[in-house]
């Protein structure tokens, strides 16, 4: 069963990411689908532990988690955005593991602000339901096990430098200010 590529396009025009920035970036997700695609059906046609095949496996994950990492973070977008319910389970989670919401949100700011590409993440323990922020610096290297994706968010270069250049806190802001959520309420565990 093949990946399909989802839509993002409502998204164009949303506060703070130019369009062709968006743009851009949509033809980037659609890159990692299609080398999902390419090397599920590659891997059909190898012999096992051959060569090609280990290292077609090895890069699955740096595809695979490219393109989920990818539908975490537009989805966690919008262009409408309100903030998050003070009576959510998130926002009384939020307070209670942070001290405060401005206090993530301070952390979750300064995570994305890490030297190097990669992903800033709040994520949820699935074991015992603790939040944490952390980074991720490629998409298949410093994933923590287990852990439930709340928010993502992109921190690589190709996202913010069109619009923001090398102001990446500019471009935090942004993000930050157009989070959806209601679609991350519905990720909480």
């Amino acid at each position: 069963m093949a990946y399909e590529q989802k839509n993002y396009d409502h998204l164009v025009g949303m506060n703070g990411f130019g369009d062709v920035a968006l743009k851009n970036h949509f033809t980037l997700y659609g890159g990692y689908v299609k080398n999902v695609n390419t090397i599920i059906e590659s891997l059909k046609t190898l012999k096992a532990n051959s060569p090609e095949y280990n290292e077609l496996k090895r890069r699955f994950g740096w595809e695979w988690d490219g393109m989920r990492m990818h539908e975490f973070y537009f989805g966690n977008l919008t262009k409408n955005p309100k903030e998050l319910d003070k009576k959510s389970k998130l926002f009384k989670a939020i307070e209670s593991q942070f001290g405060s919401y401005d206090k993530w949100v301070e952390d979750y700011k300064a995570t994305g602000m890490i030297r190097g590409a990669g992903w800033a993440l709040l994520t949820q323990d699935r074991v015992n339901g603790n939040l944490m922020n952390h980074w991720v610096g490629e998409h298949d290297k410093g994933q923590l096990c287990d852990q439930n994706i709340l928010v993502a968010m992109d921190v690589w270069e190709h996202v913010y430098t069109t619009d923001y250049g090398i102001k990446r806190a500019d471009y935090i802001n942004a993000f930050v200010n157009n989070i959806d959520w209601k679609e991350v309420e519905k990720r909480i565990l």
